[in-house]
């Protein structure tokens, strides 16, 4: 699993108030890395930082920000500047379920914003800096519903689209300059993500199996599908034209957004 001596003594964690970006915060923590903590809950972040500090002797930097800002990315990296940063966990995102033309105008491009540009933002800006030292390592998190469009969450699954084929390339680039880059494509996951996107799930991992598989997969793949089931499905969607997937994807979807 990694470490700091591996790939640098801090790592950097966008959405780490709760979900996968906490549990992500929680395990490097106990792995002895140092941690940049952003979220929007500044409260949440900073009694986080405590505890992990507390906990595991390490220093904490919180920065409380929301990513759809202007200007927020250029803050965050703008404080990053001076600290010895190995690893970058973009785990911050939102999405939302129902017909596109339901959407709020607003809400459609903070999504874009957030769960695309923030990303892209940051891993331009630590790539370089990885690179140039011959170590480090980019985590970005796709979603199952990524590999195909998704009649009811279109816009989500587009942004995830987006991730899928962005991490695929940049791990094939960055990997002869000594980086690693993984993308971790989970399906329906235990978190606040589902209440805020209007999604309940029959079945989910937690946050915690997916980053445990995650964090063991780095510098070892590109690509992982965390859980059992998600691979399960994953595979058994693969077998499907695209057309077909589309249509798998609109029945669970609707599913998860029934009533």
């Amino acid at each position: 699993m990694a470490n700091p001596e591996q790939f640098g003594p801090w790592a950097v964690v966008t959405g780490a108030s709760s979900g996968i970006g906490r549990s992500m915060a929680e395990l490097l923590a106990a792995k002895g890395f140092n941690l940049v903590l952003i979220a929007r809950r500044e409260q949440v972040l900073d009694e986080l930082a405590g505890t992990l500090g507390g906990a595991h002797g390490i220093e904490t930097k919180v920065l409380a920000t929301d990513l759809s800002d202007s200007g927020a990315v250029k803050a965050c990296l703008s404080a990053t500047e001076g600290l010895d940063v190995g690893l970058l966990v973009a785990a911050s995102g939102f999405g939302a379920a129902g017909p596109f033309v339901d959407e709020d105008p607003e809400l459609a491009l903070e999504m874009i914003d957030v769960n695309i540009a923030a990303v892209v933002a940051m891993a331009r800006h630590f790539a370089p800096r990885f690179a140039a030292k011959a170590r480090g390592g980019i985590v970005l998190f796709g979603s199952i519903v990524g590999g195909q469009g998704v009649p009811g969450s279109a816009n989500y699954a587009a942004t995830k689209g987006y991730i899928h084929s962005f991490g695929e390339a940049l791990a094939r680039e960055m990997r002869p300059l000594g980086v690693s880059v993984l993308v971790s494509a989970p399906g329906p996951v235990a978190t606040e993500f589902g209440g805020r996107a209007g999604m309940t799930y029959g079945f989910s991992a937690t946050a915690d199996q997916v980053a445990e598989q995650t964090l063991a997969a780095l510098g070892r793949r590109s690509y992982i599908a965390p859980t059992a089931f998600n691979r399960f499905l994953q595979t058994s969607l693969a077998f499907l034209p695209r057309f077909g997937r589309v249509r798998v994807m609109e029945r669970i979807m609707a599913g998860m957004t029934a009533g």
